[in-house]
């Protein structure tokens, strides 16, 4: 008995299970193609394969989109955020990566670094409403819910400046770099982590960056 086949019209057997991945496969390839909607629809951007909306386990704010991957630790936020006038350029990502990094409690000497700040080629971008965009690279040292024990954490942030609108749009892709075994991320990926599943890389960062576009100005307010 054949559980996973089929006989097609020719008389030729058909593995299901491959029809099966190919459907899903079209399906993912549609999904990269059209975008994620973000923020109602407002704006639309690629998410990387295998990513789960935070938002359907727990409340996050308004103007956060919040993304884990399904079997690692790495996750991706897009966040709304007042625009600051009072700094220009590459000046605006590290402003931008330090107040993370005090959100995380990472701003002790030795808990954070900044690796490179390149612009993005508006070219490469289909944000046209933006003024220019940058990419910073850096590294922290983080403590999940509080903990004592802290992950070494690379952070992958994305900046787009909107001064017309009043918004700097951050996307943040946090990678962890290596987990404390005393750390509860360690369990949980221990647990979760499944053959075949690949983790997220700075290629489908920045292929969502490249994606990211504005559809209802209306979402800044």
């Amino acid at each position: 008995m054949r559980l996973f086949s089929s006989v097609n019209k020719n008389g030729y057997f058909v593995d299901n299970r491959v029809v099966f991945v190919y459907i899903l496969e079209q399906l993912r390839m549609q999904d990269v193609r059209l975008g994620r909607p973000l923020f109602g629809g407002a704006l639309s951007a690629t998410i990387p394969y295998s990513a789960k909306d935070i938002s359907e386990l727990r409340e996050i704010p308004d103007n956060q989109e919040v993304f884990a991957h399904c079997h690692t630790d790495q996750s991706i936020i897009v966040e709304l955020l007042e625009f600051q006038n009072h700094v220009q350029n590459e000046d605006a990502a590290r402003y931008h990566f330090e107040d993370v990094a005090g959100s995380n409690k990472a701003l002790a000497p030795g808990t954070s670094e900044v690796r490179t700040v390149v612009a993005l080629p508006k070219s490469q971008l289909s944000l046209e409403e933006c003024s220019s965009a940058w990419l910073l690279t850096g590294t922290q040292l983080v403590a999940k819910f509080n903990e004592e024990a802290k992950n070494t954490v690379t952070f992958y942030l994305g900046l787009f400046r909107l001064p017309q609108f009043s918004t700097d749009i951050l996307v943040t892709f946090n990678d962890p770099l290596s987990i404390s075994l005393d750390s509860s991320s360690a369990v949980a990926v221990g647990a979760d982590q499944q053959v075949g599943t690949e983790p997220w890389t700075l290629n489908n960062f920045q292929c969502l960056l490249q994606s990211l576009r504005l559809h209802d100005p209306g979402v800044f307010g």
